[in-house]
Order: structure tokens, then C-alpha cells, then sequence
């Protein structure tokens, strides 16, 4: 994989043109995507900016978000060839910080569950996970250095995961949903992928003009709450190895490790997940569903039938249990720095016809609270698991200096 973190170095002190990087990345996707599947959409002409923190840095947008120098199609027959007339802010961002946007990256349709044709960089016979798979899959494939994707359930950190990339989902509105196809207001953020941890820290520090987020040289070893996840079933033999290959390398290397139990309204707003984001999106998709229903990814569509019957009654009662379970997730962060949790029920599903289960992701999503995914262990087939690390609301600084703990503690084993 590509190192952001180190192209930055080696631009900063001359031993890399930023143009020459930029090539690299072009030569890369040549070579490989035609078998990964992972752009929708490529600038071969792609040149560097002349400055920035971020110059020389290729980067894939997932096509989802709006970008005035490529269609964005979500993934779905009924946007082919719509052309957006300005980008969205998180790629103005990109683009002020110096950065060069190489291409679109494939999406499950509308950031929902009908899959890609993108396959795992790793095994091509198993998903890349979804819906940003093709984000994942471009930096996991060493053709990027960096991506955005996002996350309404689990489409950040599972693929990243399934691909064996570090992401991070920072916490709720850090980066501006503006020009973001919605599919769930209170749960729709954008998150990055990279190589790892120093990685996806510096291209979010670089976006939002937030030095505090860059992780520092030495960093103090955290009290990690371990959270099993009790209430979303068990996982998988690979997903509770991984867990418990990160707890104990965090140990040896200083942390201080106990498993948590989450309260009872926490577990609650696990369950009303579904609630929350089925609800807004029957108004996100109004018009697609409304208008052009026969033309809706088939398993969206069958999703959004099944949901069709939701109350605002049942939507304000969610909402409710939301609230109180930020309050009392937020009591929990008086006893340890961070939690460490799983990623993914396992490694990434066999074939395309999944982009694996959300189960683990999806509390963290809606509770808002910045999650960042690293690699853990490699499991049968070479395919990666990764496990979160999660801190308070606001504290995404925090949650990316005790993910790079955690990962330099597995370099380590």
C-alpha cells in the first residue's frame, strides 16, 4: 500500500516531485483495476498542485459525492450521467489542501446493499464490503494513498476492515454531508481510508485545518475498554481472534485492558438503529422510490418496501433511546480513554453477493462517536480483519493516537 504519511515526507524534503507521485498512483489503477474494479471513473491526465499539505496525494472519491470534473452516478441506473455543477465541500477541501482527485470509486447503489462488481484486493473470490467498496479497494490494492467513502451503518469501517486498510469515521459533522447523496441525516458521515493510522490522520487534519489531529511521535499509553458486543450476537472465529490478538498486544505494550459491558439503553439504541435510518431514508429517496421505482436497485427497493409502514411515533421513540444512550455512552468515557471492538463479524463473505453484515458498526454510527479501523490479523485465504477503536463525541484526535497505539502494539506481536 501506498503511505500518505510517507509521500508527504519524501515530497517535503525533495526526494519525490509531487507530479511523480501522482504518475505512480495513474500507473497503479492502470495496472490493476481492470481487474479490481474499484473507479467508476479516471483523470489519466491527473497532475499535482504546486502546493498544499496534501500536494502530490492521488485521491478516490466515492461516487456518492458530488465533484464538478466527473458524473456522479450513486451507483445507479436512474443518475447515469448526471453531472453535478460543483464539488462538494470535503472535495473543495481536499483540492484547497493541495490534494488531486484521480477518480470516482465505485459504490453499492445509493450507499445501500445491492453490491459492486469491485473485488478484495486480497481474495478476489470474496466482497470488498460495501457500500464503499471501491474506496477500500483502491488504497487496499496500493493504488491510492488515499479515500473518502461514508457511513450510515457500516460502510467505512467494515470494508476497510474486509481490505485491510485503516479508516477512520470521524465523529458526527466533523466533515460536511453538503452535496452527499442522504440516505439518513442523523446517521450519513464521511470518513477516509489510508494505508494506516498516521495515515488517514494527517489527510483529515489536512482537510479540516486541524493540527491537533495529527498523531504525535510518542503516544501515552490509553485505558481501553473492551466491548464484545453481547447484544449483536457472536462473531465469527476470525472477528473474536482479531479482538483478542488487539486486547492483548495493547497489554503487553502498556495499555490498560478490562471488558466493558454496556448499559441497557446503549444495547436499546443498537436495535433502533434500523428504525432511525429506514425512516429518513423513505425521505432522503422520496423521489427515486416515488417516481422511478421500477428502476431502484432491487434489494433497496425490497428493503424500503418492508419498511414503508414506520411511524413518526416509532421514529420520535427511537430518537428518544438515541439520546439517551449518547448521554449514557458519553459516562462511560469517565472510566477508560478509549473502547476497542470489533470491525466485522469475520473476514469479508465469500462472492459478491453481500458486502458483509453491518452488526458491529452500527450502534457507533448512531451514537456519532469517531471510530477508526485497525488491521489485526491476516485469516485464512490472506484476508485481513481489522477491530475498531472508538472514543467520546469530539475526541477524534484521542481516537486516532489510540489507534496508532493499537497498531504499532500488533507490529509488534
Amino acid at each position: 500500500m501506498i503511505s500518505l504519511a510517507d509521500l508527504q515526507q519524501r515530497i517535503e524534503r525533495g526526494a519525490l516531485s509531487p507530479d511523480t507521485a501522482i504518475g505512480q498512483s495513474l500507473e497503479a489503477i492502470g495496472a490493476q483495476d481492470k481487474t479490481i474494479g474499484a473507479f467508476v471513473r479516471t483523470d489519466a491526465n491527473a497532475r499535482a498542485q504546486s502546493s498544499g499539505p496534501l500536494r502530490g496525494i492521488a485521491v478516490g472519491i466515492k461516487d456518492i459525492i458530488d465533484t464538478a470534473d466527473f458524473p456522479t452516478e450513486m451507483g445507479a441506473q436512474i443518475y447515469r450521467g448526471n453531472r453535478p455543477r460543483a464539488d462538494a465541500p470535503v472535495v473543495m477541501a481536499l483540492k484547497r489542501a493541495g490534494a488531486t482527485i484521480v477518480g470516482k470509486t465505485t459504490t453499492t447503489a445509493f450507499a445501500a446493499n445491492d453490491p459492486t462488481a469491485t473485488l478484495n484486493p486480497h481474495n478476489h473470490g470474496h466482497t470488498p464490503g460495501g457500500s464503499s467498496a471501491g474506496s477500500a479497494a483502491a488504497v487496499g490494492a496500493g493504488m491510492i494513498p488515499l479515500a473518502l467513502g461514508t457511513q450510515t451503518g457500516g460502510s467505512v469501517i467494515r470494508p476497510a476492515s474486509f481490505c485491510g486498510v485503516a479508516a477512520i469515521k470521524p465523529s458526527y459533522r466533523l466533515l460536511p454531508t453538503v452535496g452527499v447523496k442522504c440516505f439518513s441525516w442523523t446517521l450519513d458521515t464521511v470518513g477516509l481510508f489510508g494505508a494506516g493510522v498516521r495515515d488517514v490522520a494527517a489527510g483529515l487534519s489536512a482537510m479540516t485545518h486541524r493540527p491537533e489531529l495529527l498523531v504525535p511521535a510518542s503516544v501515552a499509553a490509553p485505558r481501553i475498554g473492551v466491548v464484545t458486543q453481547a447484544f449483536a450476537d457472536a462473531p465469527e472465529a476470525s472477528g473474536a481472534a482479531a479482538l483478542q490478538k488487539a486486547s492483548r498486544a495493547a497489554e503487553k505494550a502498556g495499555a490498560l485492558v478490562r471488558e466493558l459491558a454496556m448499559p441497557e439503553i446503549v444495547a436499546e439504541a443498537w436495535r433502533i438503529h434500523p428504525i432511525v435510518q429506514e425512516f429518513e431514508a423513505h425521505q432522503s429517496l422520496a423521489w427515486e422510490y416515488g417516481q422511478n421505482y421500477d428502476a431502484m436497485p432491487p434489494l433497496l427497493r425490497g428493503r424500503l418496501d418492508e419498511s414503508k409502514s414506520g411511524t413518526p411515533a416509532e421514529y420520535d421513540a427511537a430518537m428518544d433511546v438515541t439520546l439517551r444512550a449518547r448521554r449514557a455512552l458519553a459516562a462511560i468515557f469517565d472510566e477508560v480513554d478509549v473502547l476497542l471492538t470489533l470491525s466485522a463479524p469475520g473476514a469479508a463473505p465469500a462472492g459478491l453477493a453481500s458486502t458483509g453484515d453491518p452488526r458491529y458498526n452500527r450502534l457507533w454510527t448512531l451514537m456519532g462517536v469517531p471510530c477508526v479501523n485497525v488491521p489485526a490479523l491476516v485469516a485464512e485465504g490472506g484476508l485481513p480483519v481489522g477491530v475498531t477503536v472508538i472514543a467520546k463525541f469530539g475526541a477524534d484526535a484521542q481516537a486516532l493516537a489510540a489507534a496508532s497505539f493499537v497498531e504499532e502494539a500488533l507490529k509488534r506481536q
